[in-house]
């Protein structure tokens, strides 16, 4: 398994008490698959994400990644294990106003050991002839597909995707679960969602369903369908 993840836990100080966010998770995802985690708002859909990404350690279990135990990692292998193998898409964009598009992704390359070509990412997310314009001069969708080549030019083993079409249109919606899917059959890119919407699940390989901090299911699908064939809900 590419991701395998044993009991873990994790909380947080709330007063005098500590607050149970995680409740012994346990979960493992095939390399070259796309993982869909389901769940409301505070169900620990992103503690759980920041944990596998190397932004957050547990308090206590086994979390496994491309072979590596990140839970015994140090602060300095934390930061080595992020550069080198994951990549990261928040629902905010996150770019930088003054750089153009083609400067925004590649920043992104000079922390990376094996980097993929610069406008073959930008090709491959339909943003080459935008190359060098601004952010404030895209549309939402335009936006989002930055920040995918931005984690995806890292050449990253794992790509870590935070409700990445909770700010869109069903449309633009679309779109981008359009190229997640490129991402994953062109690179081989391992693909972990987060978000509320079930009918993104449909285009996984694996789906988890969250609730109080606890994997209440866990399904594969049979079937995996194209995101552009899916009825958005």
């Amino acid at each position: 398994m590419f991701i395998q993840v044993a009991e873990l836990r994790k909380s947080y100080p709330s007063g005098n008490t500590r607050t149970d966010v995680l409740k012994g998770i346990s979960m493992s995802l095939e390399q070259g698959e796309i993982g869909v985690i389901l769940g409301p708002s505070g169900s620990g859909k992103s503690t759980l994400l920041h944990i596998l990404g190397g932004l957050d350690g547990g308090d206590s279990g086994e979390v496994r990644v491309d072979g590596v135990d990140i839970s015994r990692l140090h602060d300095q292998q934390l930061a080595g294990y992020r550069r080198e193998r994951i990549g990261y898409v928040f629902q905010f964009y996150n770019l930088i106003p003054n750089l153009t598009v083609g400067e925004n992704v590649e920043v992104a390359t000079y922390i990376s050991k094996s980097p993929l070509a610069l406008d073959r990412v930008l090709e491959a997310v339909g943003l080459l002839d935008k190359k060098n314009r601004f952010p404030t001069e895209l549309s939402g969708g335009e936006q989002q597909r930055v920040a995918i080549a931005r984690a995806v030019v890292k050449n990253p083993r794992l790509l870590l995707c935070d409700e990445p079409t909770g700010a869109l249109d069903s449309a633009t919606s679309r779109d981008i679960l359009e190229l997640l899917q490129h991402v994953n059959r062109t690179y081989g890119t391992t693909i972990l969602i987060i978000t509320h919407n079930t009918a993104i699940s449909r285009m996984a390989h694996r789906v988890f369903k969250m609730k109080d901090g606890a994997i209440l299911e866990q399904a594969v699908n049979e079937t995996v369908i194209s995101a552009e064939r899916m009825e958005w809900e």
